[in-house]
């Protein structure tokens, strides 16, 4: 009998000891999670990683570059968020695929890029019409690891493109909140306008942050037995700008007017982007996923210097030159941290230059995962582990001009070592461009062109860059035929306010003469008259200041509005379009517009312009062109971020 029982403990003990080997072999066999947080316009120094800030408060990611590398020579691969965000998921440059400008949450669907014909006559080249959709042929990142087995799931912000360009198309298995729009729905406080994701009724004032969080955790429990991907995009720090109040109170009172940054709502959007970060990381550490976990975090673009909000801008990217939108240091270079432990050294950093399409073949060399997808990146594995990259050179393709402060003309950019070249298309003449050369070691604030006194080095970047251009095929800008010299002015590069644009409430902008009777409800206004003709708005401008106003009969909630307008021109110049918000005056200024290029080659072509509300907007202006001509405007539409018609005009 004893023999019997002794038999049987050995025989329990065994299967025990062989179920713990089989559970330590599995545990092994299972390749490691990957877990990429994304933030949406956070710049260089937004973080308290390379002692820029003394504002601003960050430590969980400070906690997060505790446990791995801080790249501090990161680069996203375009100054505007979308580009970057479809670079991330191909490892390909916006060059090659084709996505340029963050046109993805518009109605119309492009899949090839195309230059413009013409452009303004103060722009030597043309700009792009981007493509608008990320294009399914490409094998994303998730649909790489989804393929070997992992639980794929994206959670914030997207603007690629809505179904059947969604998340769910592009390898994820799940999709929260499932948003097309190119910020958070209406705000970051609920009530939220997402269409078919409300906050917890719990929660009245919940932030959207903290909630993107939760649905990650639930997702990371869910998967805690499995490898996993989770793609945390997040919405912050993004327009519109508003907060937790509790945080917005506690940042005024550390306000610093000398300081140039100083916004308390945006110091108190960073502290909860932060706060994400730091949810994250507990929850890995709770699950005891993190030795087994590759994290990594980055930003889509520079920071935002050039909206407004509580009377300064968001932030400052200081030491850097530029912002968002801008092909200068600041519109592109941002934080970026890789963890991967005992693979990666904690605590460390490297001075090695990467981008935005080296995430994805650096997480195969990892995995040791096979794809069939090509990449414009590189493997960045010999940087994490303390040592330098055989690359040449990064690129940067910008073919569009913003107009916003610090802006150049349609451009490309090359990272070399310590030198960094900016060619300007066609700045000289047609074939010809001009350049911007800097040292970023000696001047890291590009403040001196050094193209002129180092033509060979100029030589030489410029030839890489042809070579980007041509193994990419790049769609690059033409020389715009209607250009006139008489109305080009060089110093205006960089200004807000284009010499050809006359604005409203500025010197010099032509006042109406006599009260004129609205035509199908609009104004006419500066210089032009409108009659109805053949179901069409005509618009016949006298001189620089052609304009027309629209009171809407009920204002929009709306925060983020497109208007598409299709019109025929043979006037010049670009076009604008303002809008007036309840209770904010004046009516129309110049911090509530967006321009748009006009082909005034008589032909009827639509334009869409993408606009952000602070508050409910009550009316709606069209600056068609600054210069005498005729206007045929066939249709007037008002979209919400989920291309909803909200409003159509009819004449």
């Amino acid at each position: 009998m004893n023999t019997r029982r002794t038999s049987i403990a050995l025989i329990v003990l065994i299967a025990i000891s062989l179920s713990e080997n089989i559970a330590t072999a599995n545990e092994s066999a299972r390749k490691p999670n990957v877990v990429l947080i994304l933030a949406d316009d956070l710049g260089w120094s937004d973080t308290t990683l390379f002692n820029t800030t003394s504002f601003y408060q960050t430590p969980n990611i400070e906690r997060l570059a505790a446990r791995g590398m801080t790249f501090t020579r990161a680069y996203s691969a375009s100054p505007l968020c979308s580009p970057t965000r479809a670079s991330v998921l191909t490892g390909l440059s916006p060059a090659r695929h084709g996505i340029t400008s963050p046109s993805c949450h518009l109605p119309a669907v492009t899949l090839n890029a195309t230059p413009k014909a013409t452009g303004p006559p103060d722009a030597k080249a043309t700009v792009l019409t981007s493509v608008s959709r990320l294009d399914t042929k490409y094998d994303t990142l998730a649909e790489t690891l989804k393929a070997n087995g992992y639980a794929t799931g994206h959670f914030g912000k997207w603007h690629l493109g809505p179904k059947p360009y969604s998340p769910l198309q592009h390898g994820f298995d799940v999709d929260v909140p499932h948003h097309p729009g190119p910020g958070p729905a209406g705000s970051y406080v609920a009530p939220w306008k997402f269409k078919d994701f409300d906050h917890d009724p719990d929660i009245p004032d919940e932030h959207i942050e903290d909630r993107m969080a939760k649905e990650a955790v639930a997702f990371l429990e869910k998967h805690r037995d499995e490898s996993f991907f989770l793609n945390y995009w997040m919405f912050s720090v993004h327009a519109p700008f508003d907060a937790k109040k509790s945080l917005i109170d506690k940042y005024r009172k550390k306000v610093d007017h000398k300081n140039p940054q100083r916004s308390p709502t945006y110091a108190a959007m960073i502290e909860s982007m932060d706060d994400a970060v730091g949810t994250l990381l507990d929850t890995l550490d709770r699950l005891n996923l993190s030795d087994n976990t590759i994290i990594v975090f980055a930003s889509d673009n520079g920071g935002n210097m050039y909206n407004e909000i509580d009377g300064t801008t968001p932030t400052s990217n200081v030491p850097l030159r530029g912002g968002k939108a801008t092909m200068w240091e600041g519109g592109v270079r941002g934080p970026a941290i890789v963890v991967y432990p005992e693979h990666v050294q904690p605590g460390s950093r490297s001075n090695e230059i990467i981008q935005s399409c080296d995430f994805y073949p650096t997480l195969m060399q990892l995995l040791d995962i096979e794809t069939q997808q090509s990449f414009d990146g590189i493997s960045i594995v010999p940087a994490l582990r303390g040592g330098a990259l055989q690359r040449k050179a990064i690129f940067t393709y910008f073919p569009h001009q913003t107009r916003v402060p610090d802006w150049l003309p349609p451009s490309v950019s090359v990272h070399a070592g310590d030198w960094k070249l900016i060619r300007l298309f066609h700045g000289e003449a047609p074939g010809r461009h001009s350049y911007r050369l800097f040292n970023l070691k000696s001047d890291i604030g590009e403040h001196t062109n050094l193209a002129a006194d180092n033509p060979e080095q100029v030589k030489e970047l410029d030839r890489l860059i042809t070579d980007f251009l041509s193994e990419t095929g790049a769609v690059v800008p033409l020389p715009n035929p209607r250009f006139d010299p008489s109305q080009y002015d060089p110093k205006m590069i960089g200004k807000a306010i284009p010499k050809s644009t006359r604005r409203p409430n500025t010197p010099g902008a032509k006042k109406p003469q006599r009260k004129i009777k609205p035509v199908a409800g609009w104004q006419p206004g500066g210089t032009c008259e409108l009659a109805l003709q053949d179901g069409s708005l005509i618009v016949t401008s006298s001189g620089r200041d052609p304009h027309m106003s629209y009171r809407l009969p009920a204002e929009l909630t709306q925060k983020e509005l497109v208007l598409k307008v299709t019109l025929a021109s043979d006037s010049r110049g670009s076009g604008q379009v303002f809008w007036q918000e309840k209770g904010i005056t004046p009516a129309f200024i110049r911090d509530r517009s967006q321009s748009f290029n006009v082909q005034h080659d008589g032909k009827p072509r639509e334009y869409s312009i993408s606009f952000s509300a602070k508050n409910p907007v009550i009316a709606v202006r069209i600056d068609p062109s600054n210069a005498p001509g005729e206007i045929r405007i066939t249709r007037i539409q008002l979209f919400d971020a989920d291309a909803n018609e909200v409003y159509q005009w009819k004449f």
